[in-house]
């Protein structure tokens, strides 16, 4: 017997090449949850949320990140180390190996969508090997009432196998874990690796290509909520830099913490339905709407608890990478459904570890997109193995691993909507001031919020031009006001109280920008050369 009747239909796996009917489909998160538990696979905390550890990774492998490389992605993907090409043939063999893998196991099987905008909706199935991988799918992806799946036609489907290991000289990976994406067959391939998040970042990728080529969306990798007045923001940053904490903010509503598009219509939609947060040094006091989302249907993934079931948020005994998943509707303030209208301002949030970058500055449009282009941020000492002192790392539109085009096509289509819908753009730098990583300190959590503030009410656009300094390094303009920060505190070169050590930390970080760039100098025009620092030397 090959089918099972659910909900009075009939189901089958078997397009999918799965012969056996020993599958569970759409099951709640509690029952995810307790069958977690039951297989021992999970625990509990003390207050009742899941805890998985996700084994061997613990945060994404991005060099065994692949593309088939077809007829649809050729011409169009932006092929090298980021984007690597994968043969067609080859993914199919792969593909019929993790099938008759799954063919022996119990699957786990879920119908979500992604695009929180009916006009774009994508319909996912997604296919688990563990509950509590298909639990996270309840939680990262958008869920479908019961009248929606009556009709439900599913276009992508994510085939999740973290328990086969490939064989890397018969397979074409690069080792035993691999997450492949495929364009013609519309499948997201995932095996050897439990980290969740292969799974959410597979459909990122792939809608960063169809919306762009398809439906004149861009896609963003950033956080967004909307104010009172219906003022919509928007939040670009890498991991660690504060997207999640910054965007999830008492006085504004949510519309998501990680991927959106924006319309040509100025609207902004979440791609999911839940938020995936680091949860590392996480407190009730600095972000108690994230700590009040940890419950019963979330998963916290590779953290450390007590004999009680007591979390320890500041062990990094397992990783740095602690995460944690829950749906949206776990944040009580939140933009129902996950649209925002009227862009009015966005921040490129970058935890600069140098301690040279203001805290907050002002862009023009050129400069906005040279630092969309660049994306940067820094390393510190601990985070990888190797790296003892600060280190610049940039990551192109703020989402390399995820972007299947050339970075000059999503900088081309911000810049024009930055123009069109006349916005503010803010550089705010969450990283260190008075010093770099081990001489100064992290910028205070109060000041941040402090600045953005006063950029989302206009307090700090109303200033005059004489009320903004440019500074003479980089040659953005950085408020010598704002409300709720110290004068001080907005001046870097202030803060380090030795001008030739700031100086030629801050000459040696313009020099990385422009070594960053010149991969890119071909595509930007004279104008967004022209936005970057100038060359410097000391």
């Amino acid at each position: 017997m090959n089918k099972t009747n659910l909900k009075g239909k009939t189901f089958s796996l078997k397009p999918y090449g799965i012969e056996h009917n020993n599958f569970q489909y759409q099951l709640s998160s509690d029952e995810l949850h307790d069958i977690t538990l039951e297989k021992g696979m999970g625990q509990e905390t003390s207050s009742g949320v899941l805890t998985v550890n996700t084994g061997e990774f613990t945060g994404r492998s991005p060099k065994d990140r692949f593309i088939v490389k077809d007829a649809i992605t050729k011409d169009k993907v932006w092929w090298g180390n980021i984007n690597i090409p994968f043969e067609s043939g080859q993914f199919d063999r792969l593909y019929d190996k993790v099938i008759a893998y799954l063919n022996k196991k119990e699957l786990f099987v879920r119908d979500s969508y992604a695009c929180a905008d009916n006009n774009y909706k994508l319909n996912i199935r997604v296919i688990n090997e563990y509950p509590w991988s298909n639990m996270f799918a309840h939680n990262m992806f958008l869920r479908p009432t019961e009248d929606d799946l009556e009709g439900f036609d599913p276009e992508w489907t994510v085939v999740n196998a973290p328990g086969f290991m490939a064989d890397p000289r018969v397979d074409g990976t690069r080792q035993h874990n691999f997450a492949i994406l495929n364009f013609s067959r519309k499948i997201a391939l995932i095996g050897g690796t439990g980290y969740t998040g292969e799974m959410k970042k597979g459909i990122f990728s792939a809608l960063n290509f169809i919306l762009p080529v398809y439906r004149n969306i861009l896609p963003m990798h950033c956080s967004a909520n909307v104010g009172e007045s219906g003022d919509t923001a928007i939040f670009f940053g890498l991991s660690g830099t504060g997207k999640t904490t910054l965007s999830t903010d008492p006085n504004r509503k949510l519309i998501g913490d990680d991927e959106h598009g924006w319309t040509p219509d100025n609207a902004v939609f979440n791609f999911e339905g839940g938020c995936y947060a680091k949860v590392i040094d996480l407190s009730k006091d600095n972000e108690p709407e994230i700590y009040g989302a940890i419950k019963k249907g979330a998963i916290l993934e590779n953290v450390v608890m007590d004999d009680k079931g007591d979390v320890d948020f500041t062990d990094t005994t397992i990783t740095q990478n602690t995460r944690v998943s829950y749906p949206i509707y776990h944040i009580e303030n939140i933009q129902q459904p996950s649209i925002g209208e009227n862009v009015k301002n966005i921040f490129f949030l970058t935890a600069d570890a140098f301690g040279v970058l203001p805290p907050i500055s002002k862009l023009t449009p050129a400069q906005a997109a040279y630092h969309f282009i660049s994306g940067y941020t820094a390393k510190v000492a601990g985070t990888e193995a190797g790296v003892v002192e600060p280190q610049p790392s940039f990551s192109a539109c703020f989402g390399a691993p995820f972007m299947p085009l050339h970075p000059a096509e999503y900088a081309e289509k911000l810049s024009k909507k930055m123009v069109e819908s006349r916005v503010d753009v803010w550089l705010i730098n969450t990283g260190w001031t008075g010093g770099p990583y081990g001489v100064g300190t992290r910028m205070k959590l109060k000041y941040t919020r402090a600045m953005i503030s006063a950029a989302l009410s206009g307090e700090l656009g109303l200033y005059s031009y004489d009320k903004y300094h440019i500074h003479s390094v980089f040659g953005v303009a950085q408020p010598r006001e704002c409300p709720g920060v110290p004068s001080r505190v907005l001046s870097p070169r202030a803060t380090w109280n030795n001008d030739e050590a700031y100086y030629k930390t801050a000459f040696k970080l313009t020099n990385a920008f422009r070594e960053n760039f010149k991969k890119f100098e071909a595509y930007a025009s004279e104008d967004i050369r022209r936005g970057g620092p100038q060359r410097f030397s000391f």
